[in-house]
């Protein structure tokens, strides 16, 4: 059976993404928890992943890492992780390299932090930029292809990528346009993103980095952590 490797489920997003597809999709996994040290993070998960970063899947000693790259690694082994149609295969990978590799203004303003909730002190044009092109993907993604999903009527990789936008939605409250709100809910009554939500409402562990950094861009408005 795979063994992914994830940390806090309430700080780290690039763990989600594998997470939530292989639970989506019913392919059996063992998780491996392992919590952000404060401070660098190398040499905490270094034993089980060669970059010492999470998430990394391990498959009877051989391990995969980086969120894409695992992805590619089970669509080689598991049906639906990308859209069988040409047309939306070819644009949930496009879409899903996007969000791999861009919307820094988002990722450092907004990180994603399930359990609270954050009015940010200010909204700068990249910061906009970046919302608006995501609402503009989404919304394309769910008139070309007729929904409920990114690139179809399937949860797929293309929509795992998106799931940590779509907690940083309900963080700070951020409206992606036309019928992306639909789509973020959807996305939020989904088993899996529900199931990995309680998980990190109810970890025992607070990173004080990933915290400052958070309230650093804006005011805490909710603490809906039980611990």
């Amino acid at each position: 059976m795979y063994e992914l490797l994830i940390a806090n489920k309430n700080y780290s997003s690039w763990s989600l993404r594998p997470w939530v597809l292989m639970s989506a999709l019913g392919i059996p996994f063992r998780e491996r928890l392992v919590p952000f040290p404060t401070g660098p993070s190398y040499a905490t998960f270094r034993p089980y992943s060669p970059t010492g970063r999470v998430p990394c899947l391990n498959d009877d000693g051989l391990a995969v890492w980086d969120s894409l790259a695992i992805v590619e690694y089970l669509a080689e082994r598991h049906p639906g992780v990308w859209p069988a149609d040409a047309e939306a295969r070819a644009f949930a990978r496009c879409i899903a390299a996007e969000m791999h590799s861009g919307f820094s203004s988002l990722r450092s303003m907004c990180g994603m932090n399930c359990g609270i909730r954050v009015r940010l002190h200010e909204r700068p044009a990249p910061l906009e930029a970046d919302i608006a092109r995501i609402g503009e993907i989404w919304n394309e993604g769910l008139s070309r292809f007729g929904g409920p999903f990114l690139a179809g009527d399937s949860f797929t990789a293309a929509d795992a990528f998106f799931a940590p936008v779509v907690f940083r939605a309900l963080t700070y409250g951020l409206d992606f346009g036309g019928a992306s709100a639909a789509y973020v809910e959807r996305m939020l009554a989904l088993p899996a993103m529900r199931a990995w939500y309680e998980a990190a409402l109810v970890e025992p562990w607070r990173e004080p980095d990933h915290e400052a950094e958070t309230l650093s861009f804006g005011t805490l408005a909710a603490d809906l952590r039980s611990r």
